[in-house]
């Protein structure tokens, strides 16, 4: 099969792009200083990295073969799906158990974590409801009782 300069170009740029991020993901896995941001370097790599290359590797397989190659598209799917769930549920499970932050960080989450949001006032009680109210004549009905 005689693929096309262009899109031969195009698939090999697409496979150098995702080796290329997928590298700078793993040096960030082992160069950032806590846990929170080596999270964040292989999720990027995994996404943009992998990505790119089941992308370069889906259109090699569907030129060079008998159309849209099934594997690469759910490879695809399921990555960017499951990617950043986990990241999220490793992080707010890190956020949980207090994982030490970098002495760097800005803003650490604890205090935002140790102080509850103050609940609603008293004076208007209708402030935290969102939506109407399962109760008859509250929330959004407008209409005055005993009319």
């Amino acid at each position: 099969m005689n693929i096309p300069l262009w899109l031969d170009a195009l698939i090999a740029a697409l496979l150098l792009i995702g080796a290329i991020v997928a590298t700078l993901g793993s040096v960030g896995l082992a160069r950032m200083p806590d846990f929170y941001m080596r999270l964040h370097g292989p999720t990027k790599a995994c996404t943009l990295g992998v990505g790119c290359t089941m992308l370069g590797s889906l259109l090699y397989f569907s030129v060079a073969g008998q159309g849209i190659s099934v594997q690469e598209v759910l490879i695809t799917v399921f990555l960017f799906v499951t990617a950043p769930v986990s990241a999220h549920v490793m992080a707010r499970a890190a956020l949980h158990r207090r994982v030490a932050c970098s002495a760097n960080t800005r803003h650490p989450p604890w205090p935002e974590m140790d102080h509850p949001p103050a609940p609603p006032s008293l004076a208007n009680p209708g402030e935290a409801r969102q939506g109407p109210s399962s109760i008859p004549g509250e929330g959004s009905d407008t209409r005055t009782r005993g009319s």
